[in-house]
């Protein structure tokens, strides 16, 4: 978004996203450099990133990145829309953690501040573009095990996925 594309322009989002140096760490993500864990948050990148995630070209690219990073490190803790059902559709224990949008909007308030009500409706219509667009529609087959989050604190949420892959072990 710092270059000024034009998000809707396929070919040139995804030679960027095949250009962009990025670094995932533990203490957060760097873009060309810059540290930018708070700005993948922001509501201007929020509002981006259905336009993008639908993007063939960048999918392929950011499938093979997390593909690698995972590989690099004997597996990891991932998170994204598709990654259990597209990205690795073989994990060994793959989890779609979901919550109503009220309850995600609450939470995304609690961490970065924002309109509550307008935050919901950002989410709703990024969770209904998302399941219906063409290339990989947000979808919770393949196996995942769903985790209702709704009304459930961090510890909770943490307590029950220990529990889960404890199970698999």
């Amino acid at each position: 978004m710092r270059r000024g594309l034009d998000l809707h322009d396929s070919a040139a989002v995804a030679d960027l996203a095949r250009e962009v140096d990025l670094e995932v760490g533990e203490s957060g993500v760097m873009v060309d450099g810059v540290e930018a864990t708070a700005a993948i948050r922001s509501p201007e990148v929020t509002a981006a990133v259905s336009a993008v995630a639908a993007n063939s070209g960048v999918r392929a690219e950011m499938r093979a990145r997390q593909q690698a990073w995972a590989m690099v490190r004997g597996g990891g803790v991932i998170e994204g829309r598709d990654i259990g059902s597209v990205v690795f559709p073989d994990a060994q224990l793959k989890l779609y953690l979901t919550a109503s949008p009220r309850t995600r909007a609450e939470r995304r308030v609690a961490e970065a501040g924002g309109d509550v009500d307008e935050i919901e409706r950002a989410i709703a219509a990024r969770d209904h573009y998302d399941s219906t667009r063409a290339d990989s529609p947000l979808t919770a087959d393949h196996g995942p095990t769903v985790v209702d989050t709704t009304g459930m604190g961090v510890d909770a949420v943490l307590d029950h996925i220990l529990g889960l892959l404890e199970a698999t072990s």
